[in-house]
């Protein structure tokens, strides 16, 4: 073909079974993973792209060897060079993007520097990065990268955790603050204390968290695998119907054949098998620089159908820095500070937003922490434990009404709109009262309002009493709120509006949320930070920010318009290219197997454009 394309002639005697010798070489060697995966689809039972390619290849090289022994035709060696060749490079090109796709968030790791410095026997040393060990205290520089998970237990500085979080503008870190390795340190000095290296960095657990997001089929995937699964047996038997209505009407089994290769080979269904994966590992790799990390690719996919997205308050749509506002003694046997004392005592095994509130107090008024006894968490009302040898309990409203109390009086100088309430209480007497105010996110009213545009329905969802939660939802302009909700109440609430036939996303801290972020349509855990180990999450958010909300389900639809618009061009390419490879329009034209190899890996590199076309929306 090439000398007729050229205007020359080379021949000689026995250049035939050269190319026999050159065709078989090309065959067993090039055409070798085409065979093999048709072996494994076949044992399998998952007739496929590959059994089509490997069926389309066999045909033409068994036919060429019997030309070249005799056979009157004419051979497909030049077509058999073209297709291996073809569907190769169409494989190389796929892998190449998933390789790209994956190298982006494996790249990452190289963002650890080679060396550490640690403060060892009083002396700064310098060490390597795999010497590292937890509980260490690393000493940063600044400028330098961090080298593990940790928190500051010296300093002040501003770090840039754009590679996982998307967030170009640098997060102020000082004492008790979190950092995690591979973000950068701005112009301070910091002493880190060490708390995960290696495998157990968040890091690490981040990327072992997308490659199991890759290796999950979504809905959409399964529904890609299935047409390409008809359409290799749509395929084979119209490759077969061309080969005999071809042979019965011309005669020539030559040209018959060459339809039915053609047929078989612009048929493979290459395009439709890349379409959805490419999408899937170019959207978790983006997803995860962007601080969405995706568990559960169903759920992700689902967020486009989303008409309801509940918020638990703390920590969520709020700060979830609780600080005290006032302590209100009541009765003349204990003053603020010792009100404060006995709430602390109970407080300082709790890790409860209240807590911590109460405890910044004892430290900031120099007071003593007492010891405490028999600690209890009563989830969702407080804690209670014996201090100097009394029952002392710090606990809400709902404390009251788990026991079936009457609530006491609240002081009219405390804003219950705006402030949290809890009561000390000893040997069942309630001494005082302290309150504490939380103040909204920055982001909160915008996610609501952009969430309004989508025409989703925000619900706010707390244990805190009804004024607060009112307040709260009213400010932020939401569409009602749940108040006085106990955390194991809040599963029964998503479900209630599950039954009203809402498809509900649970936003929430992924611990205290966890049965109602499992019964959630798509669980969304937030400000989990350097604990990835939201296990009931289909999808984590790295920052706390509200507005991460919308951009996850703006990247969801995104990412689903992506792959039907792969799915739409990999159907809709075979339906025109069947056709004209079967010859409809003969003799006006004739599509080779090899202008049908081209076809098809062209389709295909169509496809793995469309999907790197996918960005998140900033």
């Amino acid at each position: 073909m090439i000398q007729q394309w050229l205007g020359f002639s080379l021949a000689f005697n026995g250049d035939k079974y050269v190319l026999l010798a050159l065709g078989t070489v090309i065959y067993c060697y090039g055409g070798l993973p085409f065979l093999k995966g048709m072996i494994g689809e076949v044992k399998a039972k998952a007739i496929g792209m590959m059994t089509l390619v490997a069926i389309a290849i066999s045909v033409a090289y068994v036919y060429s060897v019997a030309v070249v022994f005799g056979l009157q035709g004419m051979d497909f060696f030049w077509e058999l060079a073209t297709l291996i060749d073809i569907m190769l490079l169409g494989h190389w090109l796929e892998m190449r993007s998933q390789m790209a796709a994956s190298r982006a968030l494996q790249s990452l790791v190289a963002l650890l520097p080679n060396d550490v410095t640690v403060e060892r026997g009083g002396e700064a040393v310098k060490i390597k990065l795999e010497d590292l060990q937890s509980g260490e205290t690393a000493i940063i520089k600044p400028g330098e990268k961090i080298p593990a998970d940790g928190l500051v237990l010296e300093g002040l500085s501003y770090i840039n955790e754009s590679m996982l979080t998307g967030e170009s503008v640098p997060v102020k870190k000082e004492k008790d603050g979190k950092v995690i390795a591979g973000s950068i340190n701005g112009d301070g000095a910091l002493k880190v204390k060490v708390t995960a290296v290696g495998k157990d960095s968040y890091l690490n657990r981040v990327i072992n968290l997308v490659q199991e997001a890759q290796a999950t089929k979504s809905n959409t995937q399964n529904l890609a695998d299935k047409v390409a699964k008809w359409l290799t047996f749509i395929a084979i038997a119209v490759g077969i119907g061309t080969f005999a209505y071809w042979y019965a009407s011309s005669g020539d089994i030559a040209f018959a054949l060459e339809r039915m290769v053609t047929v078989m080979v612009t048929a493979c269904p290459h395009a439709l098998g890349v379409a959805i994966p490419l999408v899937v590992a170019i959207s978790t790799t983006l997803s995860a620089t962007n601080g969405l990390l995706i568990r559960n690719r169903t759920a992700f996919e689902s967020t486009r159908k989303l008409s309801t997205v509940i918020f638990d308050k703390t920590g969520t749509l709020t700060k979830g820095s609780h600080a005290v506002e006032k302590v209100i003694p009541l009765t003349d046997e204990y003053n603020a500070d010792e009100v404060i004392q006995y709430a602390a005592a109970v407080q300082q095994n709790s890790e409860h937003h209240i807590a911590k509130g109460i405890m910044a107090t004892l430290k900031e008024k120099s007071l003593a922490l007492w010891k405490s006894e028999n600690f209890s968490y009563m989830q969702g009302i407080g804690v209670k434990g014996v201090v100097n040898g009394k029952n002392v309990v710090a606990g809400g409203p709902n404390y009251f009404t788990e026991n079936h109390l009457s609530l006491p009086e609240i002081p009219s100088e405390i804003n219950q709109e705006a402030e949290t309430v809890n009561f000390v209480l000893i040997d069942d007497r309630v001494i005082g009262i302290i309150t504490l105010a939380d103040s909204i996110r920055e982001g909160s009213a915008q996610a609501i309002e952009e969430l309004k545009k989508m025409g989703i329905k925000s619900f706010l969802l707390t244990g805190d009493n009804d004024r607060i939660a009112a307040a709260v939802a009213g400010k932020l302009g939401m569409d009602g709120y749940l108040a006085n909700v106990l955390p194991h109440n809040k599963q029964e609430k998503v479900k209630e509006f599950q039954a009203k036939g809402e498809i509900v996303a649970m936003t929430g801290d992924g611990v205290n949320d966890a049965p109602a972020l499992a019964q959630a349509d798509v669980g969304i855990a937030v400000g989990s930070g350097t604990d990835v180990a939201a296990e009931t999450a289909d999808i984590i958010l790295v920052d706390s920010d509200p507005r991460d909300v919308v951009k996850l389900i703006d990247f969801g639809k995104l990412t689903y318009k992506k792959m039907v618009q792969n799915l739409i061009w990999a159907v809709g390419y075979n339906v025109v290219a069947i056709p004209l490879a079967a010859g409809v329009l003969y003799p006006n034209f004739v599509l080779s197997p090899a202008m049908g190899a081209v076809l098809m890996s062209v389709s295909t590199i169509v496809v793995a454009i469309n999907a790197s076309f996918l960005k998140i929306k900033k």
